[in-house]
Formats: C-alpha cells, structure tokens, sequence
C-alpha cells in the first residue's frame, strides 16, 4: 500500500478520530439549527437568523482545537441559508436586506459545519405557526421526510445511486409532490462538500450522472427536496446570489482592482468551502464577484424559485456508512403533521421503510421481537416518516 493510500485510508470512518470529528461537528451544527428554529418567528428578519446560526457554528468550534501544535482548520462548511414558501434554496441575505417572516411561512434553514474539514451539513423545514401542520404543507413536508427515511435506508454498502432515486420519487408522488429536479446527494470527504460520487434525484437531459455504488466507510450529505409544483424551479434574479465556493481548479488573470482586491479577500478567508458575500467588504464585493464568476474562479449557488403558490420543503440529513450500519448523525425533529394524502397501502414504500437502518449485532444483544411486535414494525416506520419521527 502507498503512502497516499495509506493515508486516504485513515482519513476515512476507519479511523475513530475522523468519526470523532464527524460527530463533532454534527453536534454543532444540530445546536445551531435548534437555535434558529427557535428564533423563527414572525417580523424576524432573515438576515439576522442566518447570522445567527453562522456565528454560532464559529464561536462553538472556534473554542476546540485550541491548544494543538498543527494548526486545525474549523468552522462554517456551508452558510445558514433561510429560504422560505416557494424559493427553494440558498437565500443568505447581505447586511441590508430587510426581509422578514411572516406568520404561515414555509421555512428552510440549510447550514453546514466542519471540523479539521470533516463535514457535518443538515436542512430542515418549519411553518410558522401553532399546532400541528395540515393540507399541502403537510403533504410537502411529509413527503420530504418519508422519502429522507427511505433514502437512509437505501444508501447502503451494496446498492446503488439509481436505486434510491427512483424510490425517493416514488415516495413523492405519493403525497402528490415532486422531487424537485437539479438536486444532488453528494459524497463528502474531508474539505470535500460535493464529492464525484453522487445521487441524482431527478435525472433529465441537462444532467445525468455516471452509475455508482455505496461502499462501506464513506460519508453522504442527503439532499431531498420536495415541491407541491412541477419541481422545476427557475433562477429569477442573478443579484439573488450570495453564495460561493472557490474553484480550486481554474486560475485567470482578473482586469479590475476591486476584483483582485475580493479575490485575495477569498482565497485567504475562504480557500476550500463555500461562503456568503455577506462576510466580504459588501461595497466592493459586488463589483468584485461578477467578474470572478465571469471567468469560472467561483462556482455560485443560485437562489431557485418554484412558481408563486407552489410550496416547497427540504430535508438533508449527514449519514456515516458504518460497519455497523448507518448512523445519520443530524436531523431535528419535526413538527406534528396530518398530511392529507397516505402511504399506508403502498406495500414497496412500507417495505422500504421496515429495512433496518443498523446492522444485527452478532452474539447477544437485545432479545428477538416478540410476532406481535415484529408484525408491528412496518406499521411504526411508516408512522413515524409521515408524521415527522427521527430515525435514531
């Protein structure tokens, strides 16, 4: 074995202080969404939410770490974004946005974290109101959930990307929702937030991905994205923009000074994970960002809309392929749902949903289930993705 083998080896779940880290982070992150779901309320302004959960991603992983010789790198792997109704993602506003929520808003906190580049991301959705959620809210929101729980026990060792697409669309179309298309579940490695390895949820003819199989030790931010609408969103206003990743790959001599100027900014602040403009110095950062993005030095992460009315929830989960099983190792439970559609008579998705999500433990362990229970469990999986229950 290489060097660099070995290396890449150790630096997977195989290593107990890479899932140390992993864990870490994920704890962090889970807080974070906790404590802006509590500020989600009406007249709160986004902006300030989003800075909300960045600030305490810093501040939280800015106190590890400290006293170690090697320097370790931590922090934000992916800003809190507040995308609420029909926008589908990515809305982290500048300083002087003055946009609020409103009582009955579909919210989306997406926000991600990272410690020594181990990537912990989660999104999670919310209506702002009292008591449980009813009719198309609900159905959205439940059809993102039930198709999370199908995909957490589908991205296993073995099985392939196509597998869980397909099922997770099927999952949708049962509570009349699409998958909402351009969405991605990605491999993570460490600094790695979008890994070659990928799920596809909706395949077209823009975008198709290469065949792929699930193997044990690797690590999977799950993406699942579900609209009320044709899940065809649209980008509507490029100055919506605010998010960026550095493409570390492409180098081009950049004309204008300010440009220079926000470029250093990046590279120095931002060199590996995505960013809000929100962090740069906003009067240059405008001017400067055109013409970087102009020339692929920035990959952006446009803010996408679904038609006005349309409805649209996010679940994204950080799952680790253990020997063991799979430990999805961030999520917030939901509110209480009565969708007005139901998956109780589809025999495929409750098969899904009845799959254990660790593996049997060789030996002792807990006592076998009793017939009445076992016959139960299909029936408890099925309620508990309707109505809003983590997997553990």
């Amino acid at each position: 074995m290489s060097d660099d083998e070995r290396e890449e080896r150790e630096l997977d779940l195989s290593s107990p202080e890479v899932v140390t880290k992993y864990k870490g982070a994920a704890e962090i992150v889970n807080k974070a969404l906790q404590l802006v779901l509590k500020e989600c309320k009406p007249k709160a302004k986004i902006v300030d939410l989003c800075e909300k959960g960045d600030s305490y991603i810093r501040e939280q992983t800015g106190n590890m770490y400290k006293n170690v010789k090697k320097k370790i790198e931590r922090g934000v792997a992916f800003p809190t974004c507040v995308s609420v109704n029909n926008t589908v993602c990515h809305v982290s506003p500048l300083a002087s946005e003055e946009s609020v929520l409103e009582d009955g808003d579909i919210v989306k906190i997406d926000m991600g974290c990272h410690i020594d580049g181990f990537i912990a991301v989660v999104a999670h959705t919310h209506v702002i109101q009292e008591g449980p959620v009813t009719g198309r809210a609900a159905d959205v929101i439940a059809a993102a959930n039930t198709a999370a729980e199908v995909a957490l026990r589908l991205i296993r060792p073995g099985k392939k990307n196509q597998d869980v697409a397909e099922a997770i669309q099927k999952v949708a179309a049962a509570y009349d929702c699409r998958i909402v298309e351009g969405v991605l579940s990605h491999q993570m490695k460490q600094f790695v937030i979008d890994g070659n390895k990928v799920v596809l949820n909706v395949s077209s003819p823009e975008m198709r991905v290469d065949d792929a199989e699930f193997e044990e030790n690797e690590v999977y931010s799950v993406d699942i994205v579900t609209s009320t609408g044709e899940g065809k969103p649209k980008l509507l206003d490029e100055k919506q923009t605010t998010i960026y990743k550095r493409a570390v790959d492409k180098s081009y001599n950049l004309k204008m000074k300010t440009s220079r100027f926000i470029f250093s900014e990046i590279s120095q602040k931002f060199p590996i994970m995505p960013f809000t403009a929100r962090d740069l110095e906003e009067k240059r950062a405008r001017l400067g960002l055109v013409e970087c993005v102009n020339h692929d030095l920035l990959q952006p992460y446009p803010v996408l809309h679904e038609k006005p009315g349309d409805l649209v929830a996010h679940i994204k989960f950080t799952v680790l392929l253990m020997p063991n099983g799979s430990d999805r190792i961030t999520s917030h439970p939901l509110q209480e749902l009565k969708p007005t559609k139901t998956i109780d008579d589809d025999a495929e998705i409750k098969a899904w949903l009845s799959l254990p999500v660790k593996s049997k433990k060789k030996g002792g362990g807990k006592k076998k289930k009793g017939k009445k229970e076992a016959e139960d469990a299909p029936q408890e999986a099925v309620d508990e993705a309707a109505n809003g229950a983590p997997s553990t």
